[in-house]
C-alpha cells in the first residue's frame, strides 16, 4: 500500500488494489484534491481513519446523453414540482449530505476537514452544488466537482421524495448543454444505475478523462 507524505504525487492508478483502494495519507488540500481527480482518483474514508484515496476498476459513470429520465420524473419536471438552482446553497447541501440518514449507513464519511476542504474548492469555483427548493426550504440536493469538460459526483441528499433525482436530473440537463460529457459517479447504486449511470473499464475512464480535462 503505497503511503504518502508531504510530495504532491500519486501513485500510478493500475497499482490500487482489487477494491480499488490506491493510497494512504496525505492532506485535503486544493492543490492534492484537484490532482487526484484530474487523475481518476478521490478520497473516501472514515473520520476515525487515515485519508484513503481510490481508483476503483470498473468505474460507474454516466454519459449526459444517456440519461434515463422516467415518465413520472417528467411529469415532476414538466410541472416544475420543487424550484431548481445552482451554488445558491453549496454549505447548506453539504451539511445535509453529512447529517442525512440513510437507511442500512452508519455515520457519514462527510468529516468537518472534508466540509472544509471541498467548501475552499467551492470558494475557487471548482465545486458545486445542485438545489431542489419546495416552498422556499431546501429540500434536495448533490454537490461535485467540476473540471474541464467532467464532473464528479460526490453526494447527493433528500428530504421529499423525488428531490434529489429531480436536482440531478436538471444539473445534467445543464451541464450537457455546457458540454460536459461525462458524470463520474465513483461506484454503484442502484438509484443512479436508474438513471442511466453504468460501469466502465478504469483504462477507458482515464483515458476520457484525458480528453475531456485540459
Amino acid at each position: 500500500m503505497y503511503l504518502l507524505d508531504q510530495r504532491i504525487i500519486f501513485p500510478p492508478v493500475q497499482s490500487a488494489d482489487e477494491d480499488g483502494l490506491l493510497a494512504i495519507g496525505g492532506d485535503l488540500s486544493t492543490e492534492r484534491l484537484l490532482l487526484a481527480y484530474r487523475q481518476g482518483i478521490f478520497p473516501w474514508y472514515n473520520e476515525d481513519e487515515p485519508i484513503c484515496w481510490w481508483c476503483p476498476d470498473p468505474r460507474f459513470v454516466l454519459f449526459p446523453g444517456e440519461l434515463k429520465v422516467s415518465k413520472s420524473m417528467k411529469s415532476l419536471l414538466k410541472n416544475n414540482s420543487f424550484t431548481f438552482s445552482v451554488n445558491t446553497a453549496f454549505a447548506e447541501v453539504i451539511e445535509n449530505c453529512k447529517t442525512t440518514y440513510r437507511e442500512g449507513q452508519h455515520g457519514t464519511w462527510i468529516s468537518p476537514d472534508v466540509q472544509k476542504a471541498y467548501t475552499t474548492l467551492h470558494e475557487k469555483g471548482f465545486a458545486h452544488s445542485a438545489e431542489a427548493w419546495l416552498d422556499g426550504k431546501l429540500v434536495g440536493g448533490l454537490y461535485g466537482i467540476r473540471l474541464g469538460d467532467v464532473f464528479f459526483g460526490e453526494s447527493m441528499f433528500s428530504h421529499v421524495s423525488n428531490a434529489s433525482k429531480f436536482a440531478f436530473i436538471k444539473y445534467i440537463q445543464q451541464l450537457q448543454q455546457e458540454n460536459v460529457r461525462l458524470i463520474d459517479c465513483q461506484v454503484y447504486t442502484a438509484h443512479l444505475q436508474s438513471l442511466g449511470a453504468k460501469m466502465i473499464g478504469r483504462d477507458s475512464f482515464i483515458k476520457i478523462l484525458q480528453d475531456l480535462i485540459v
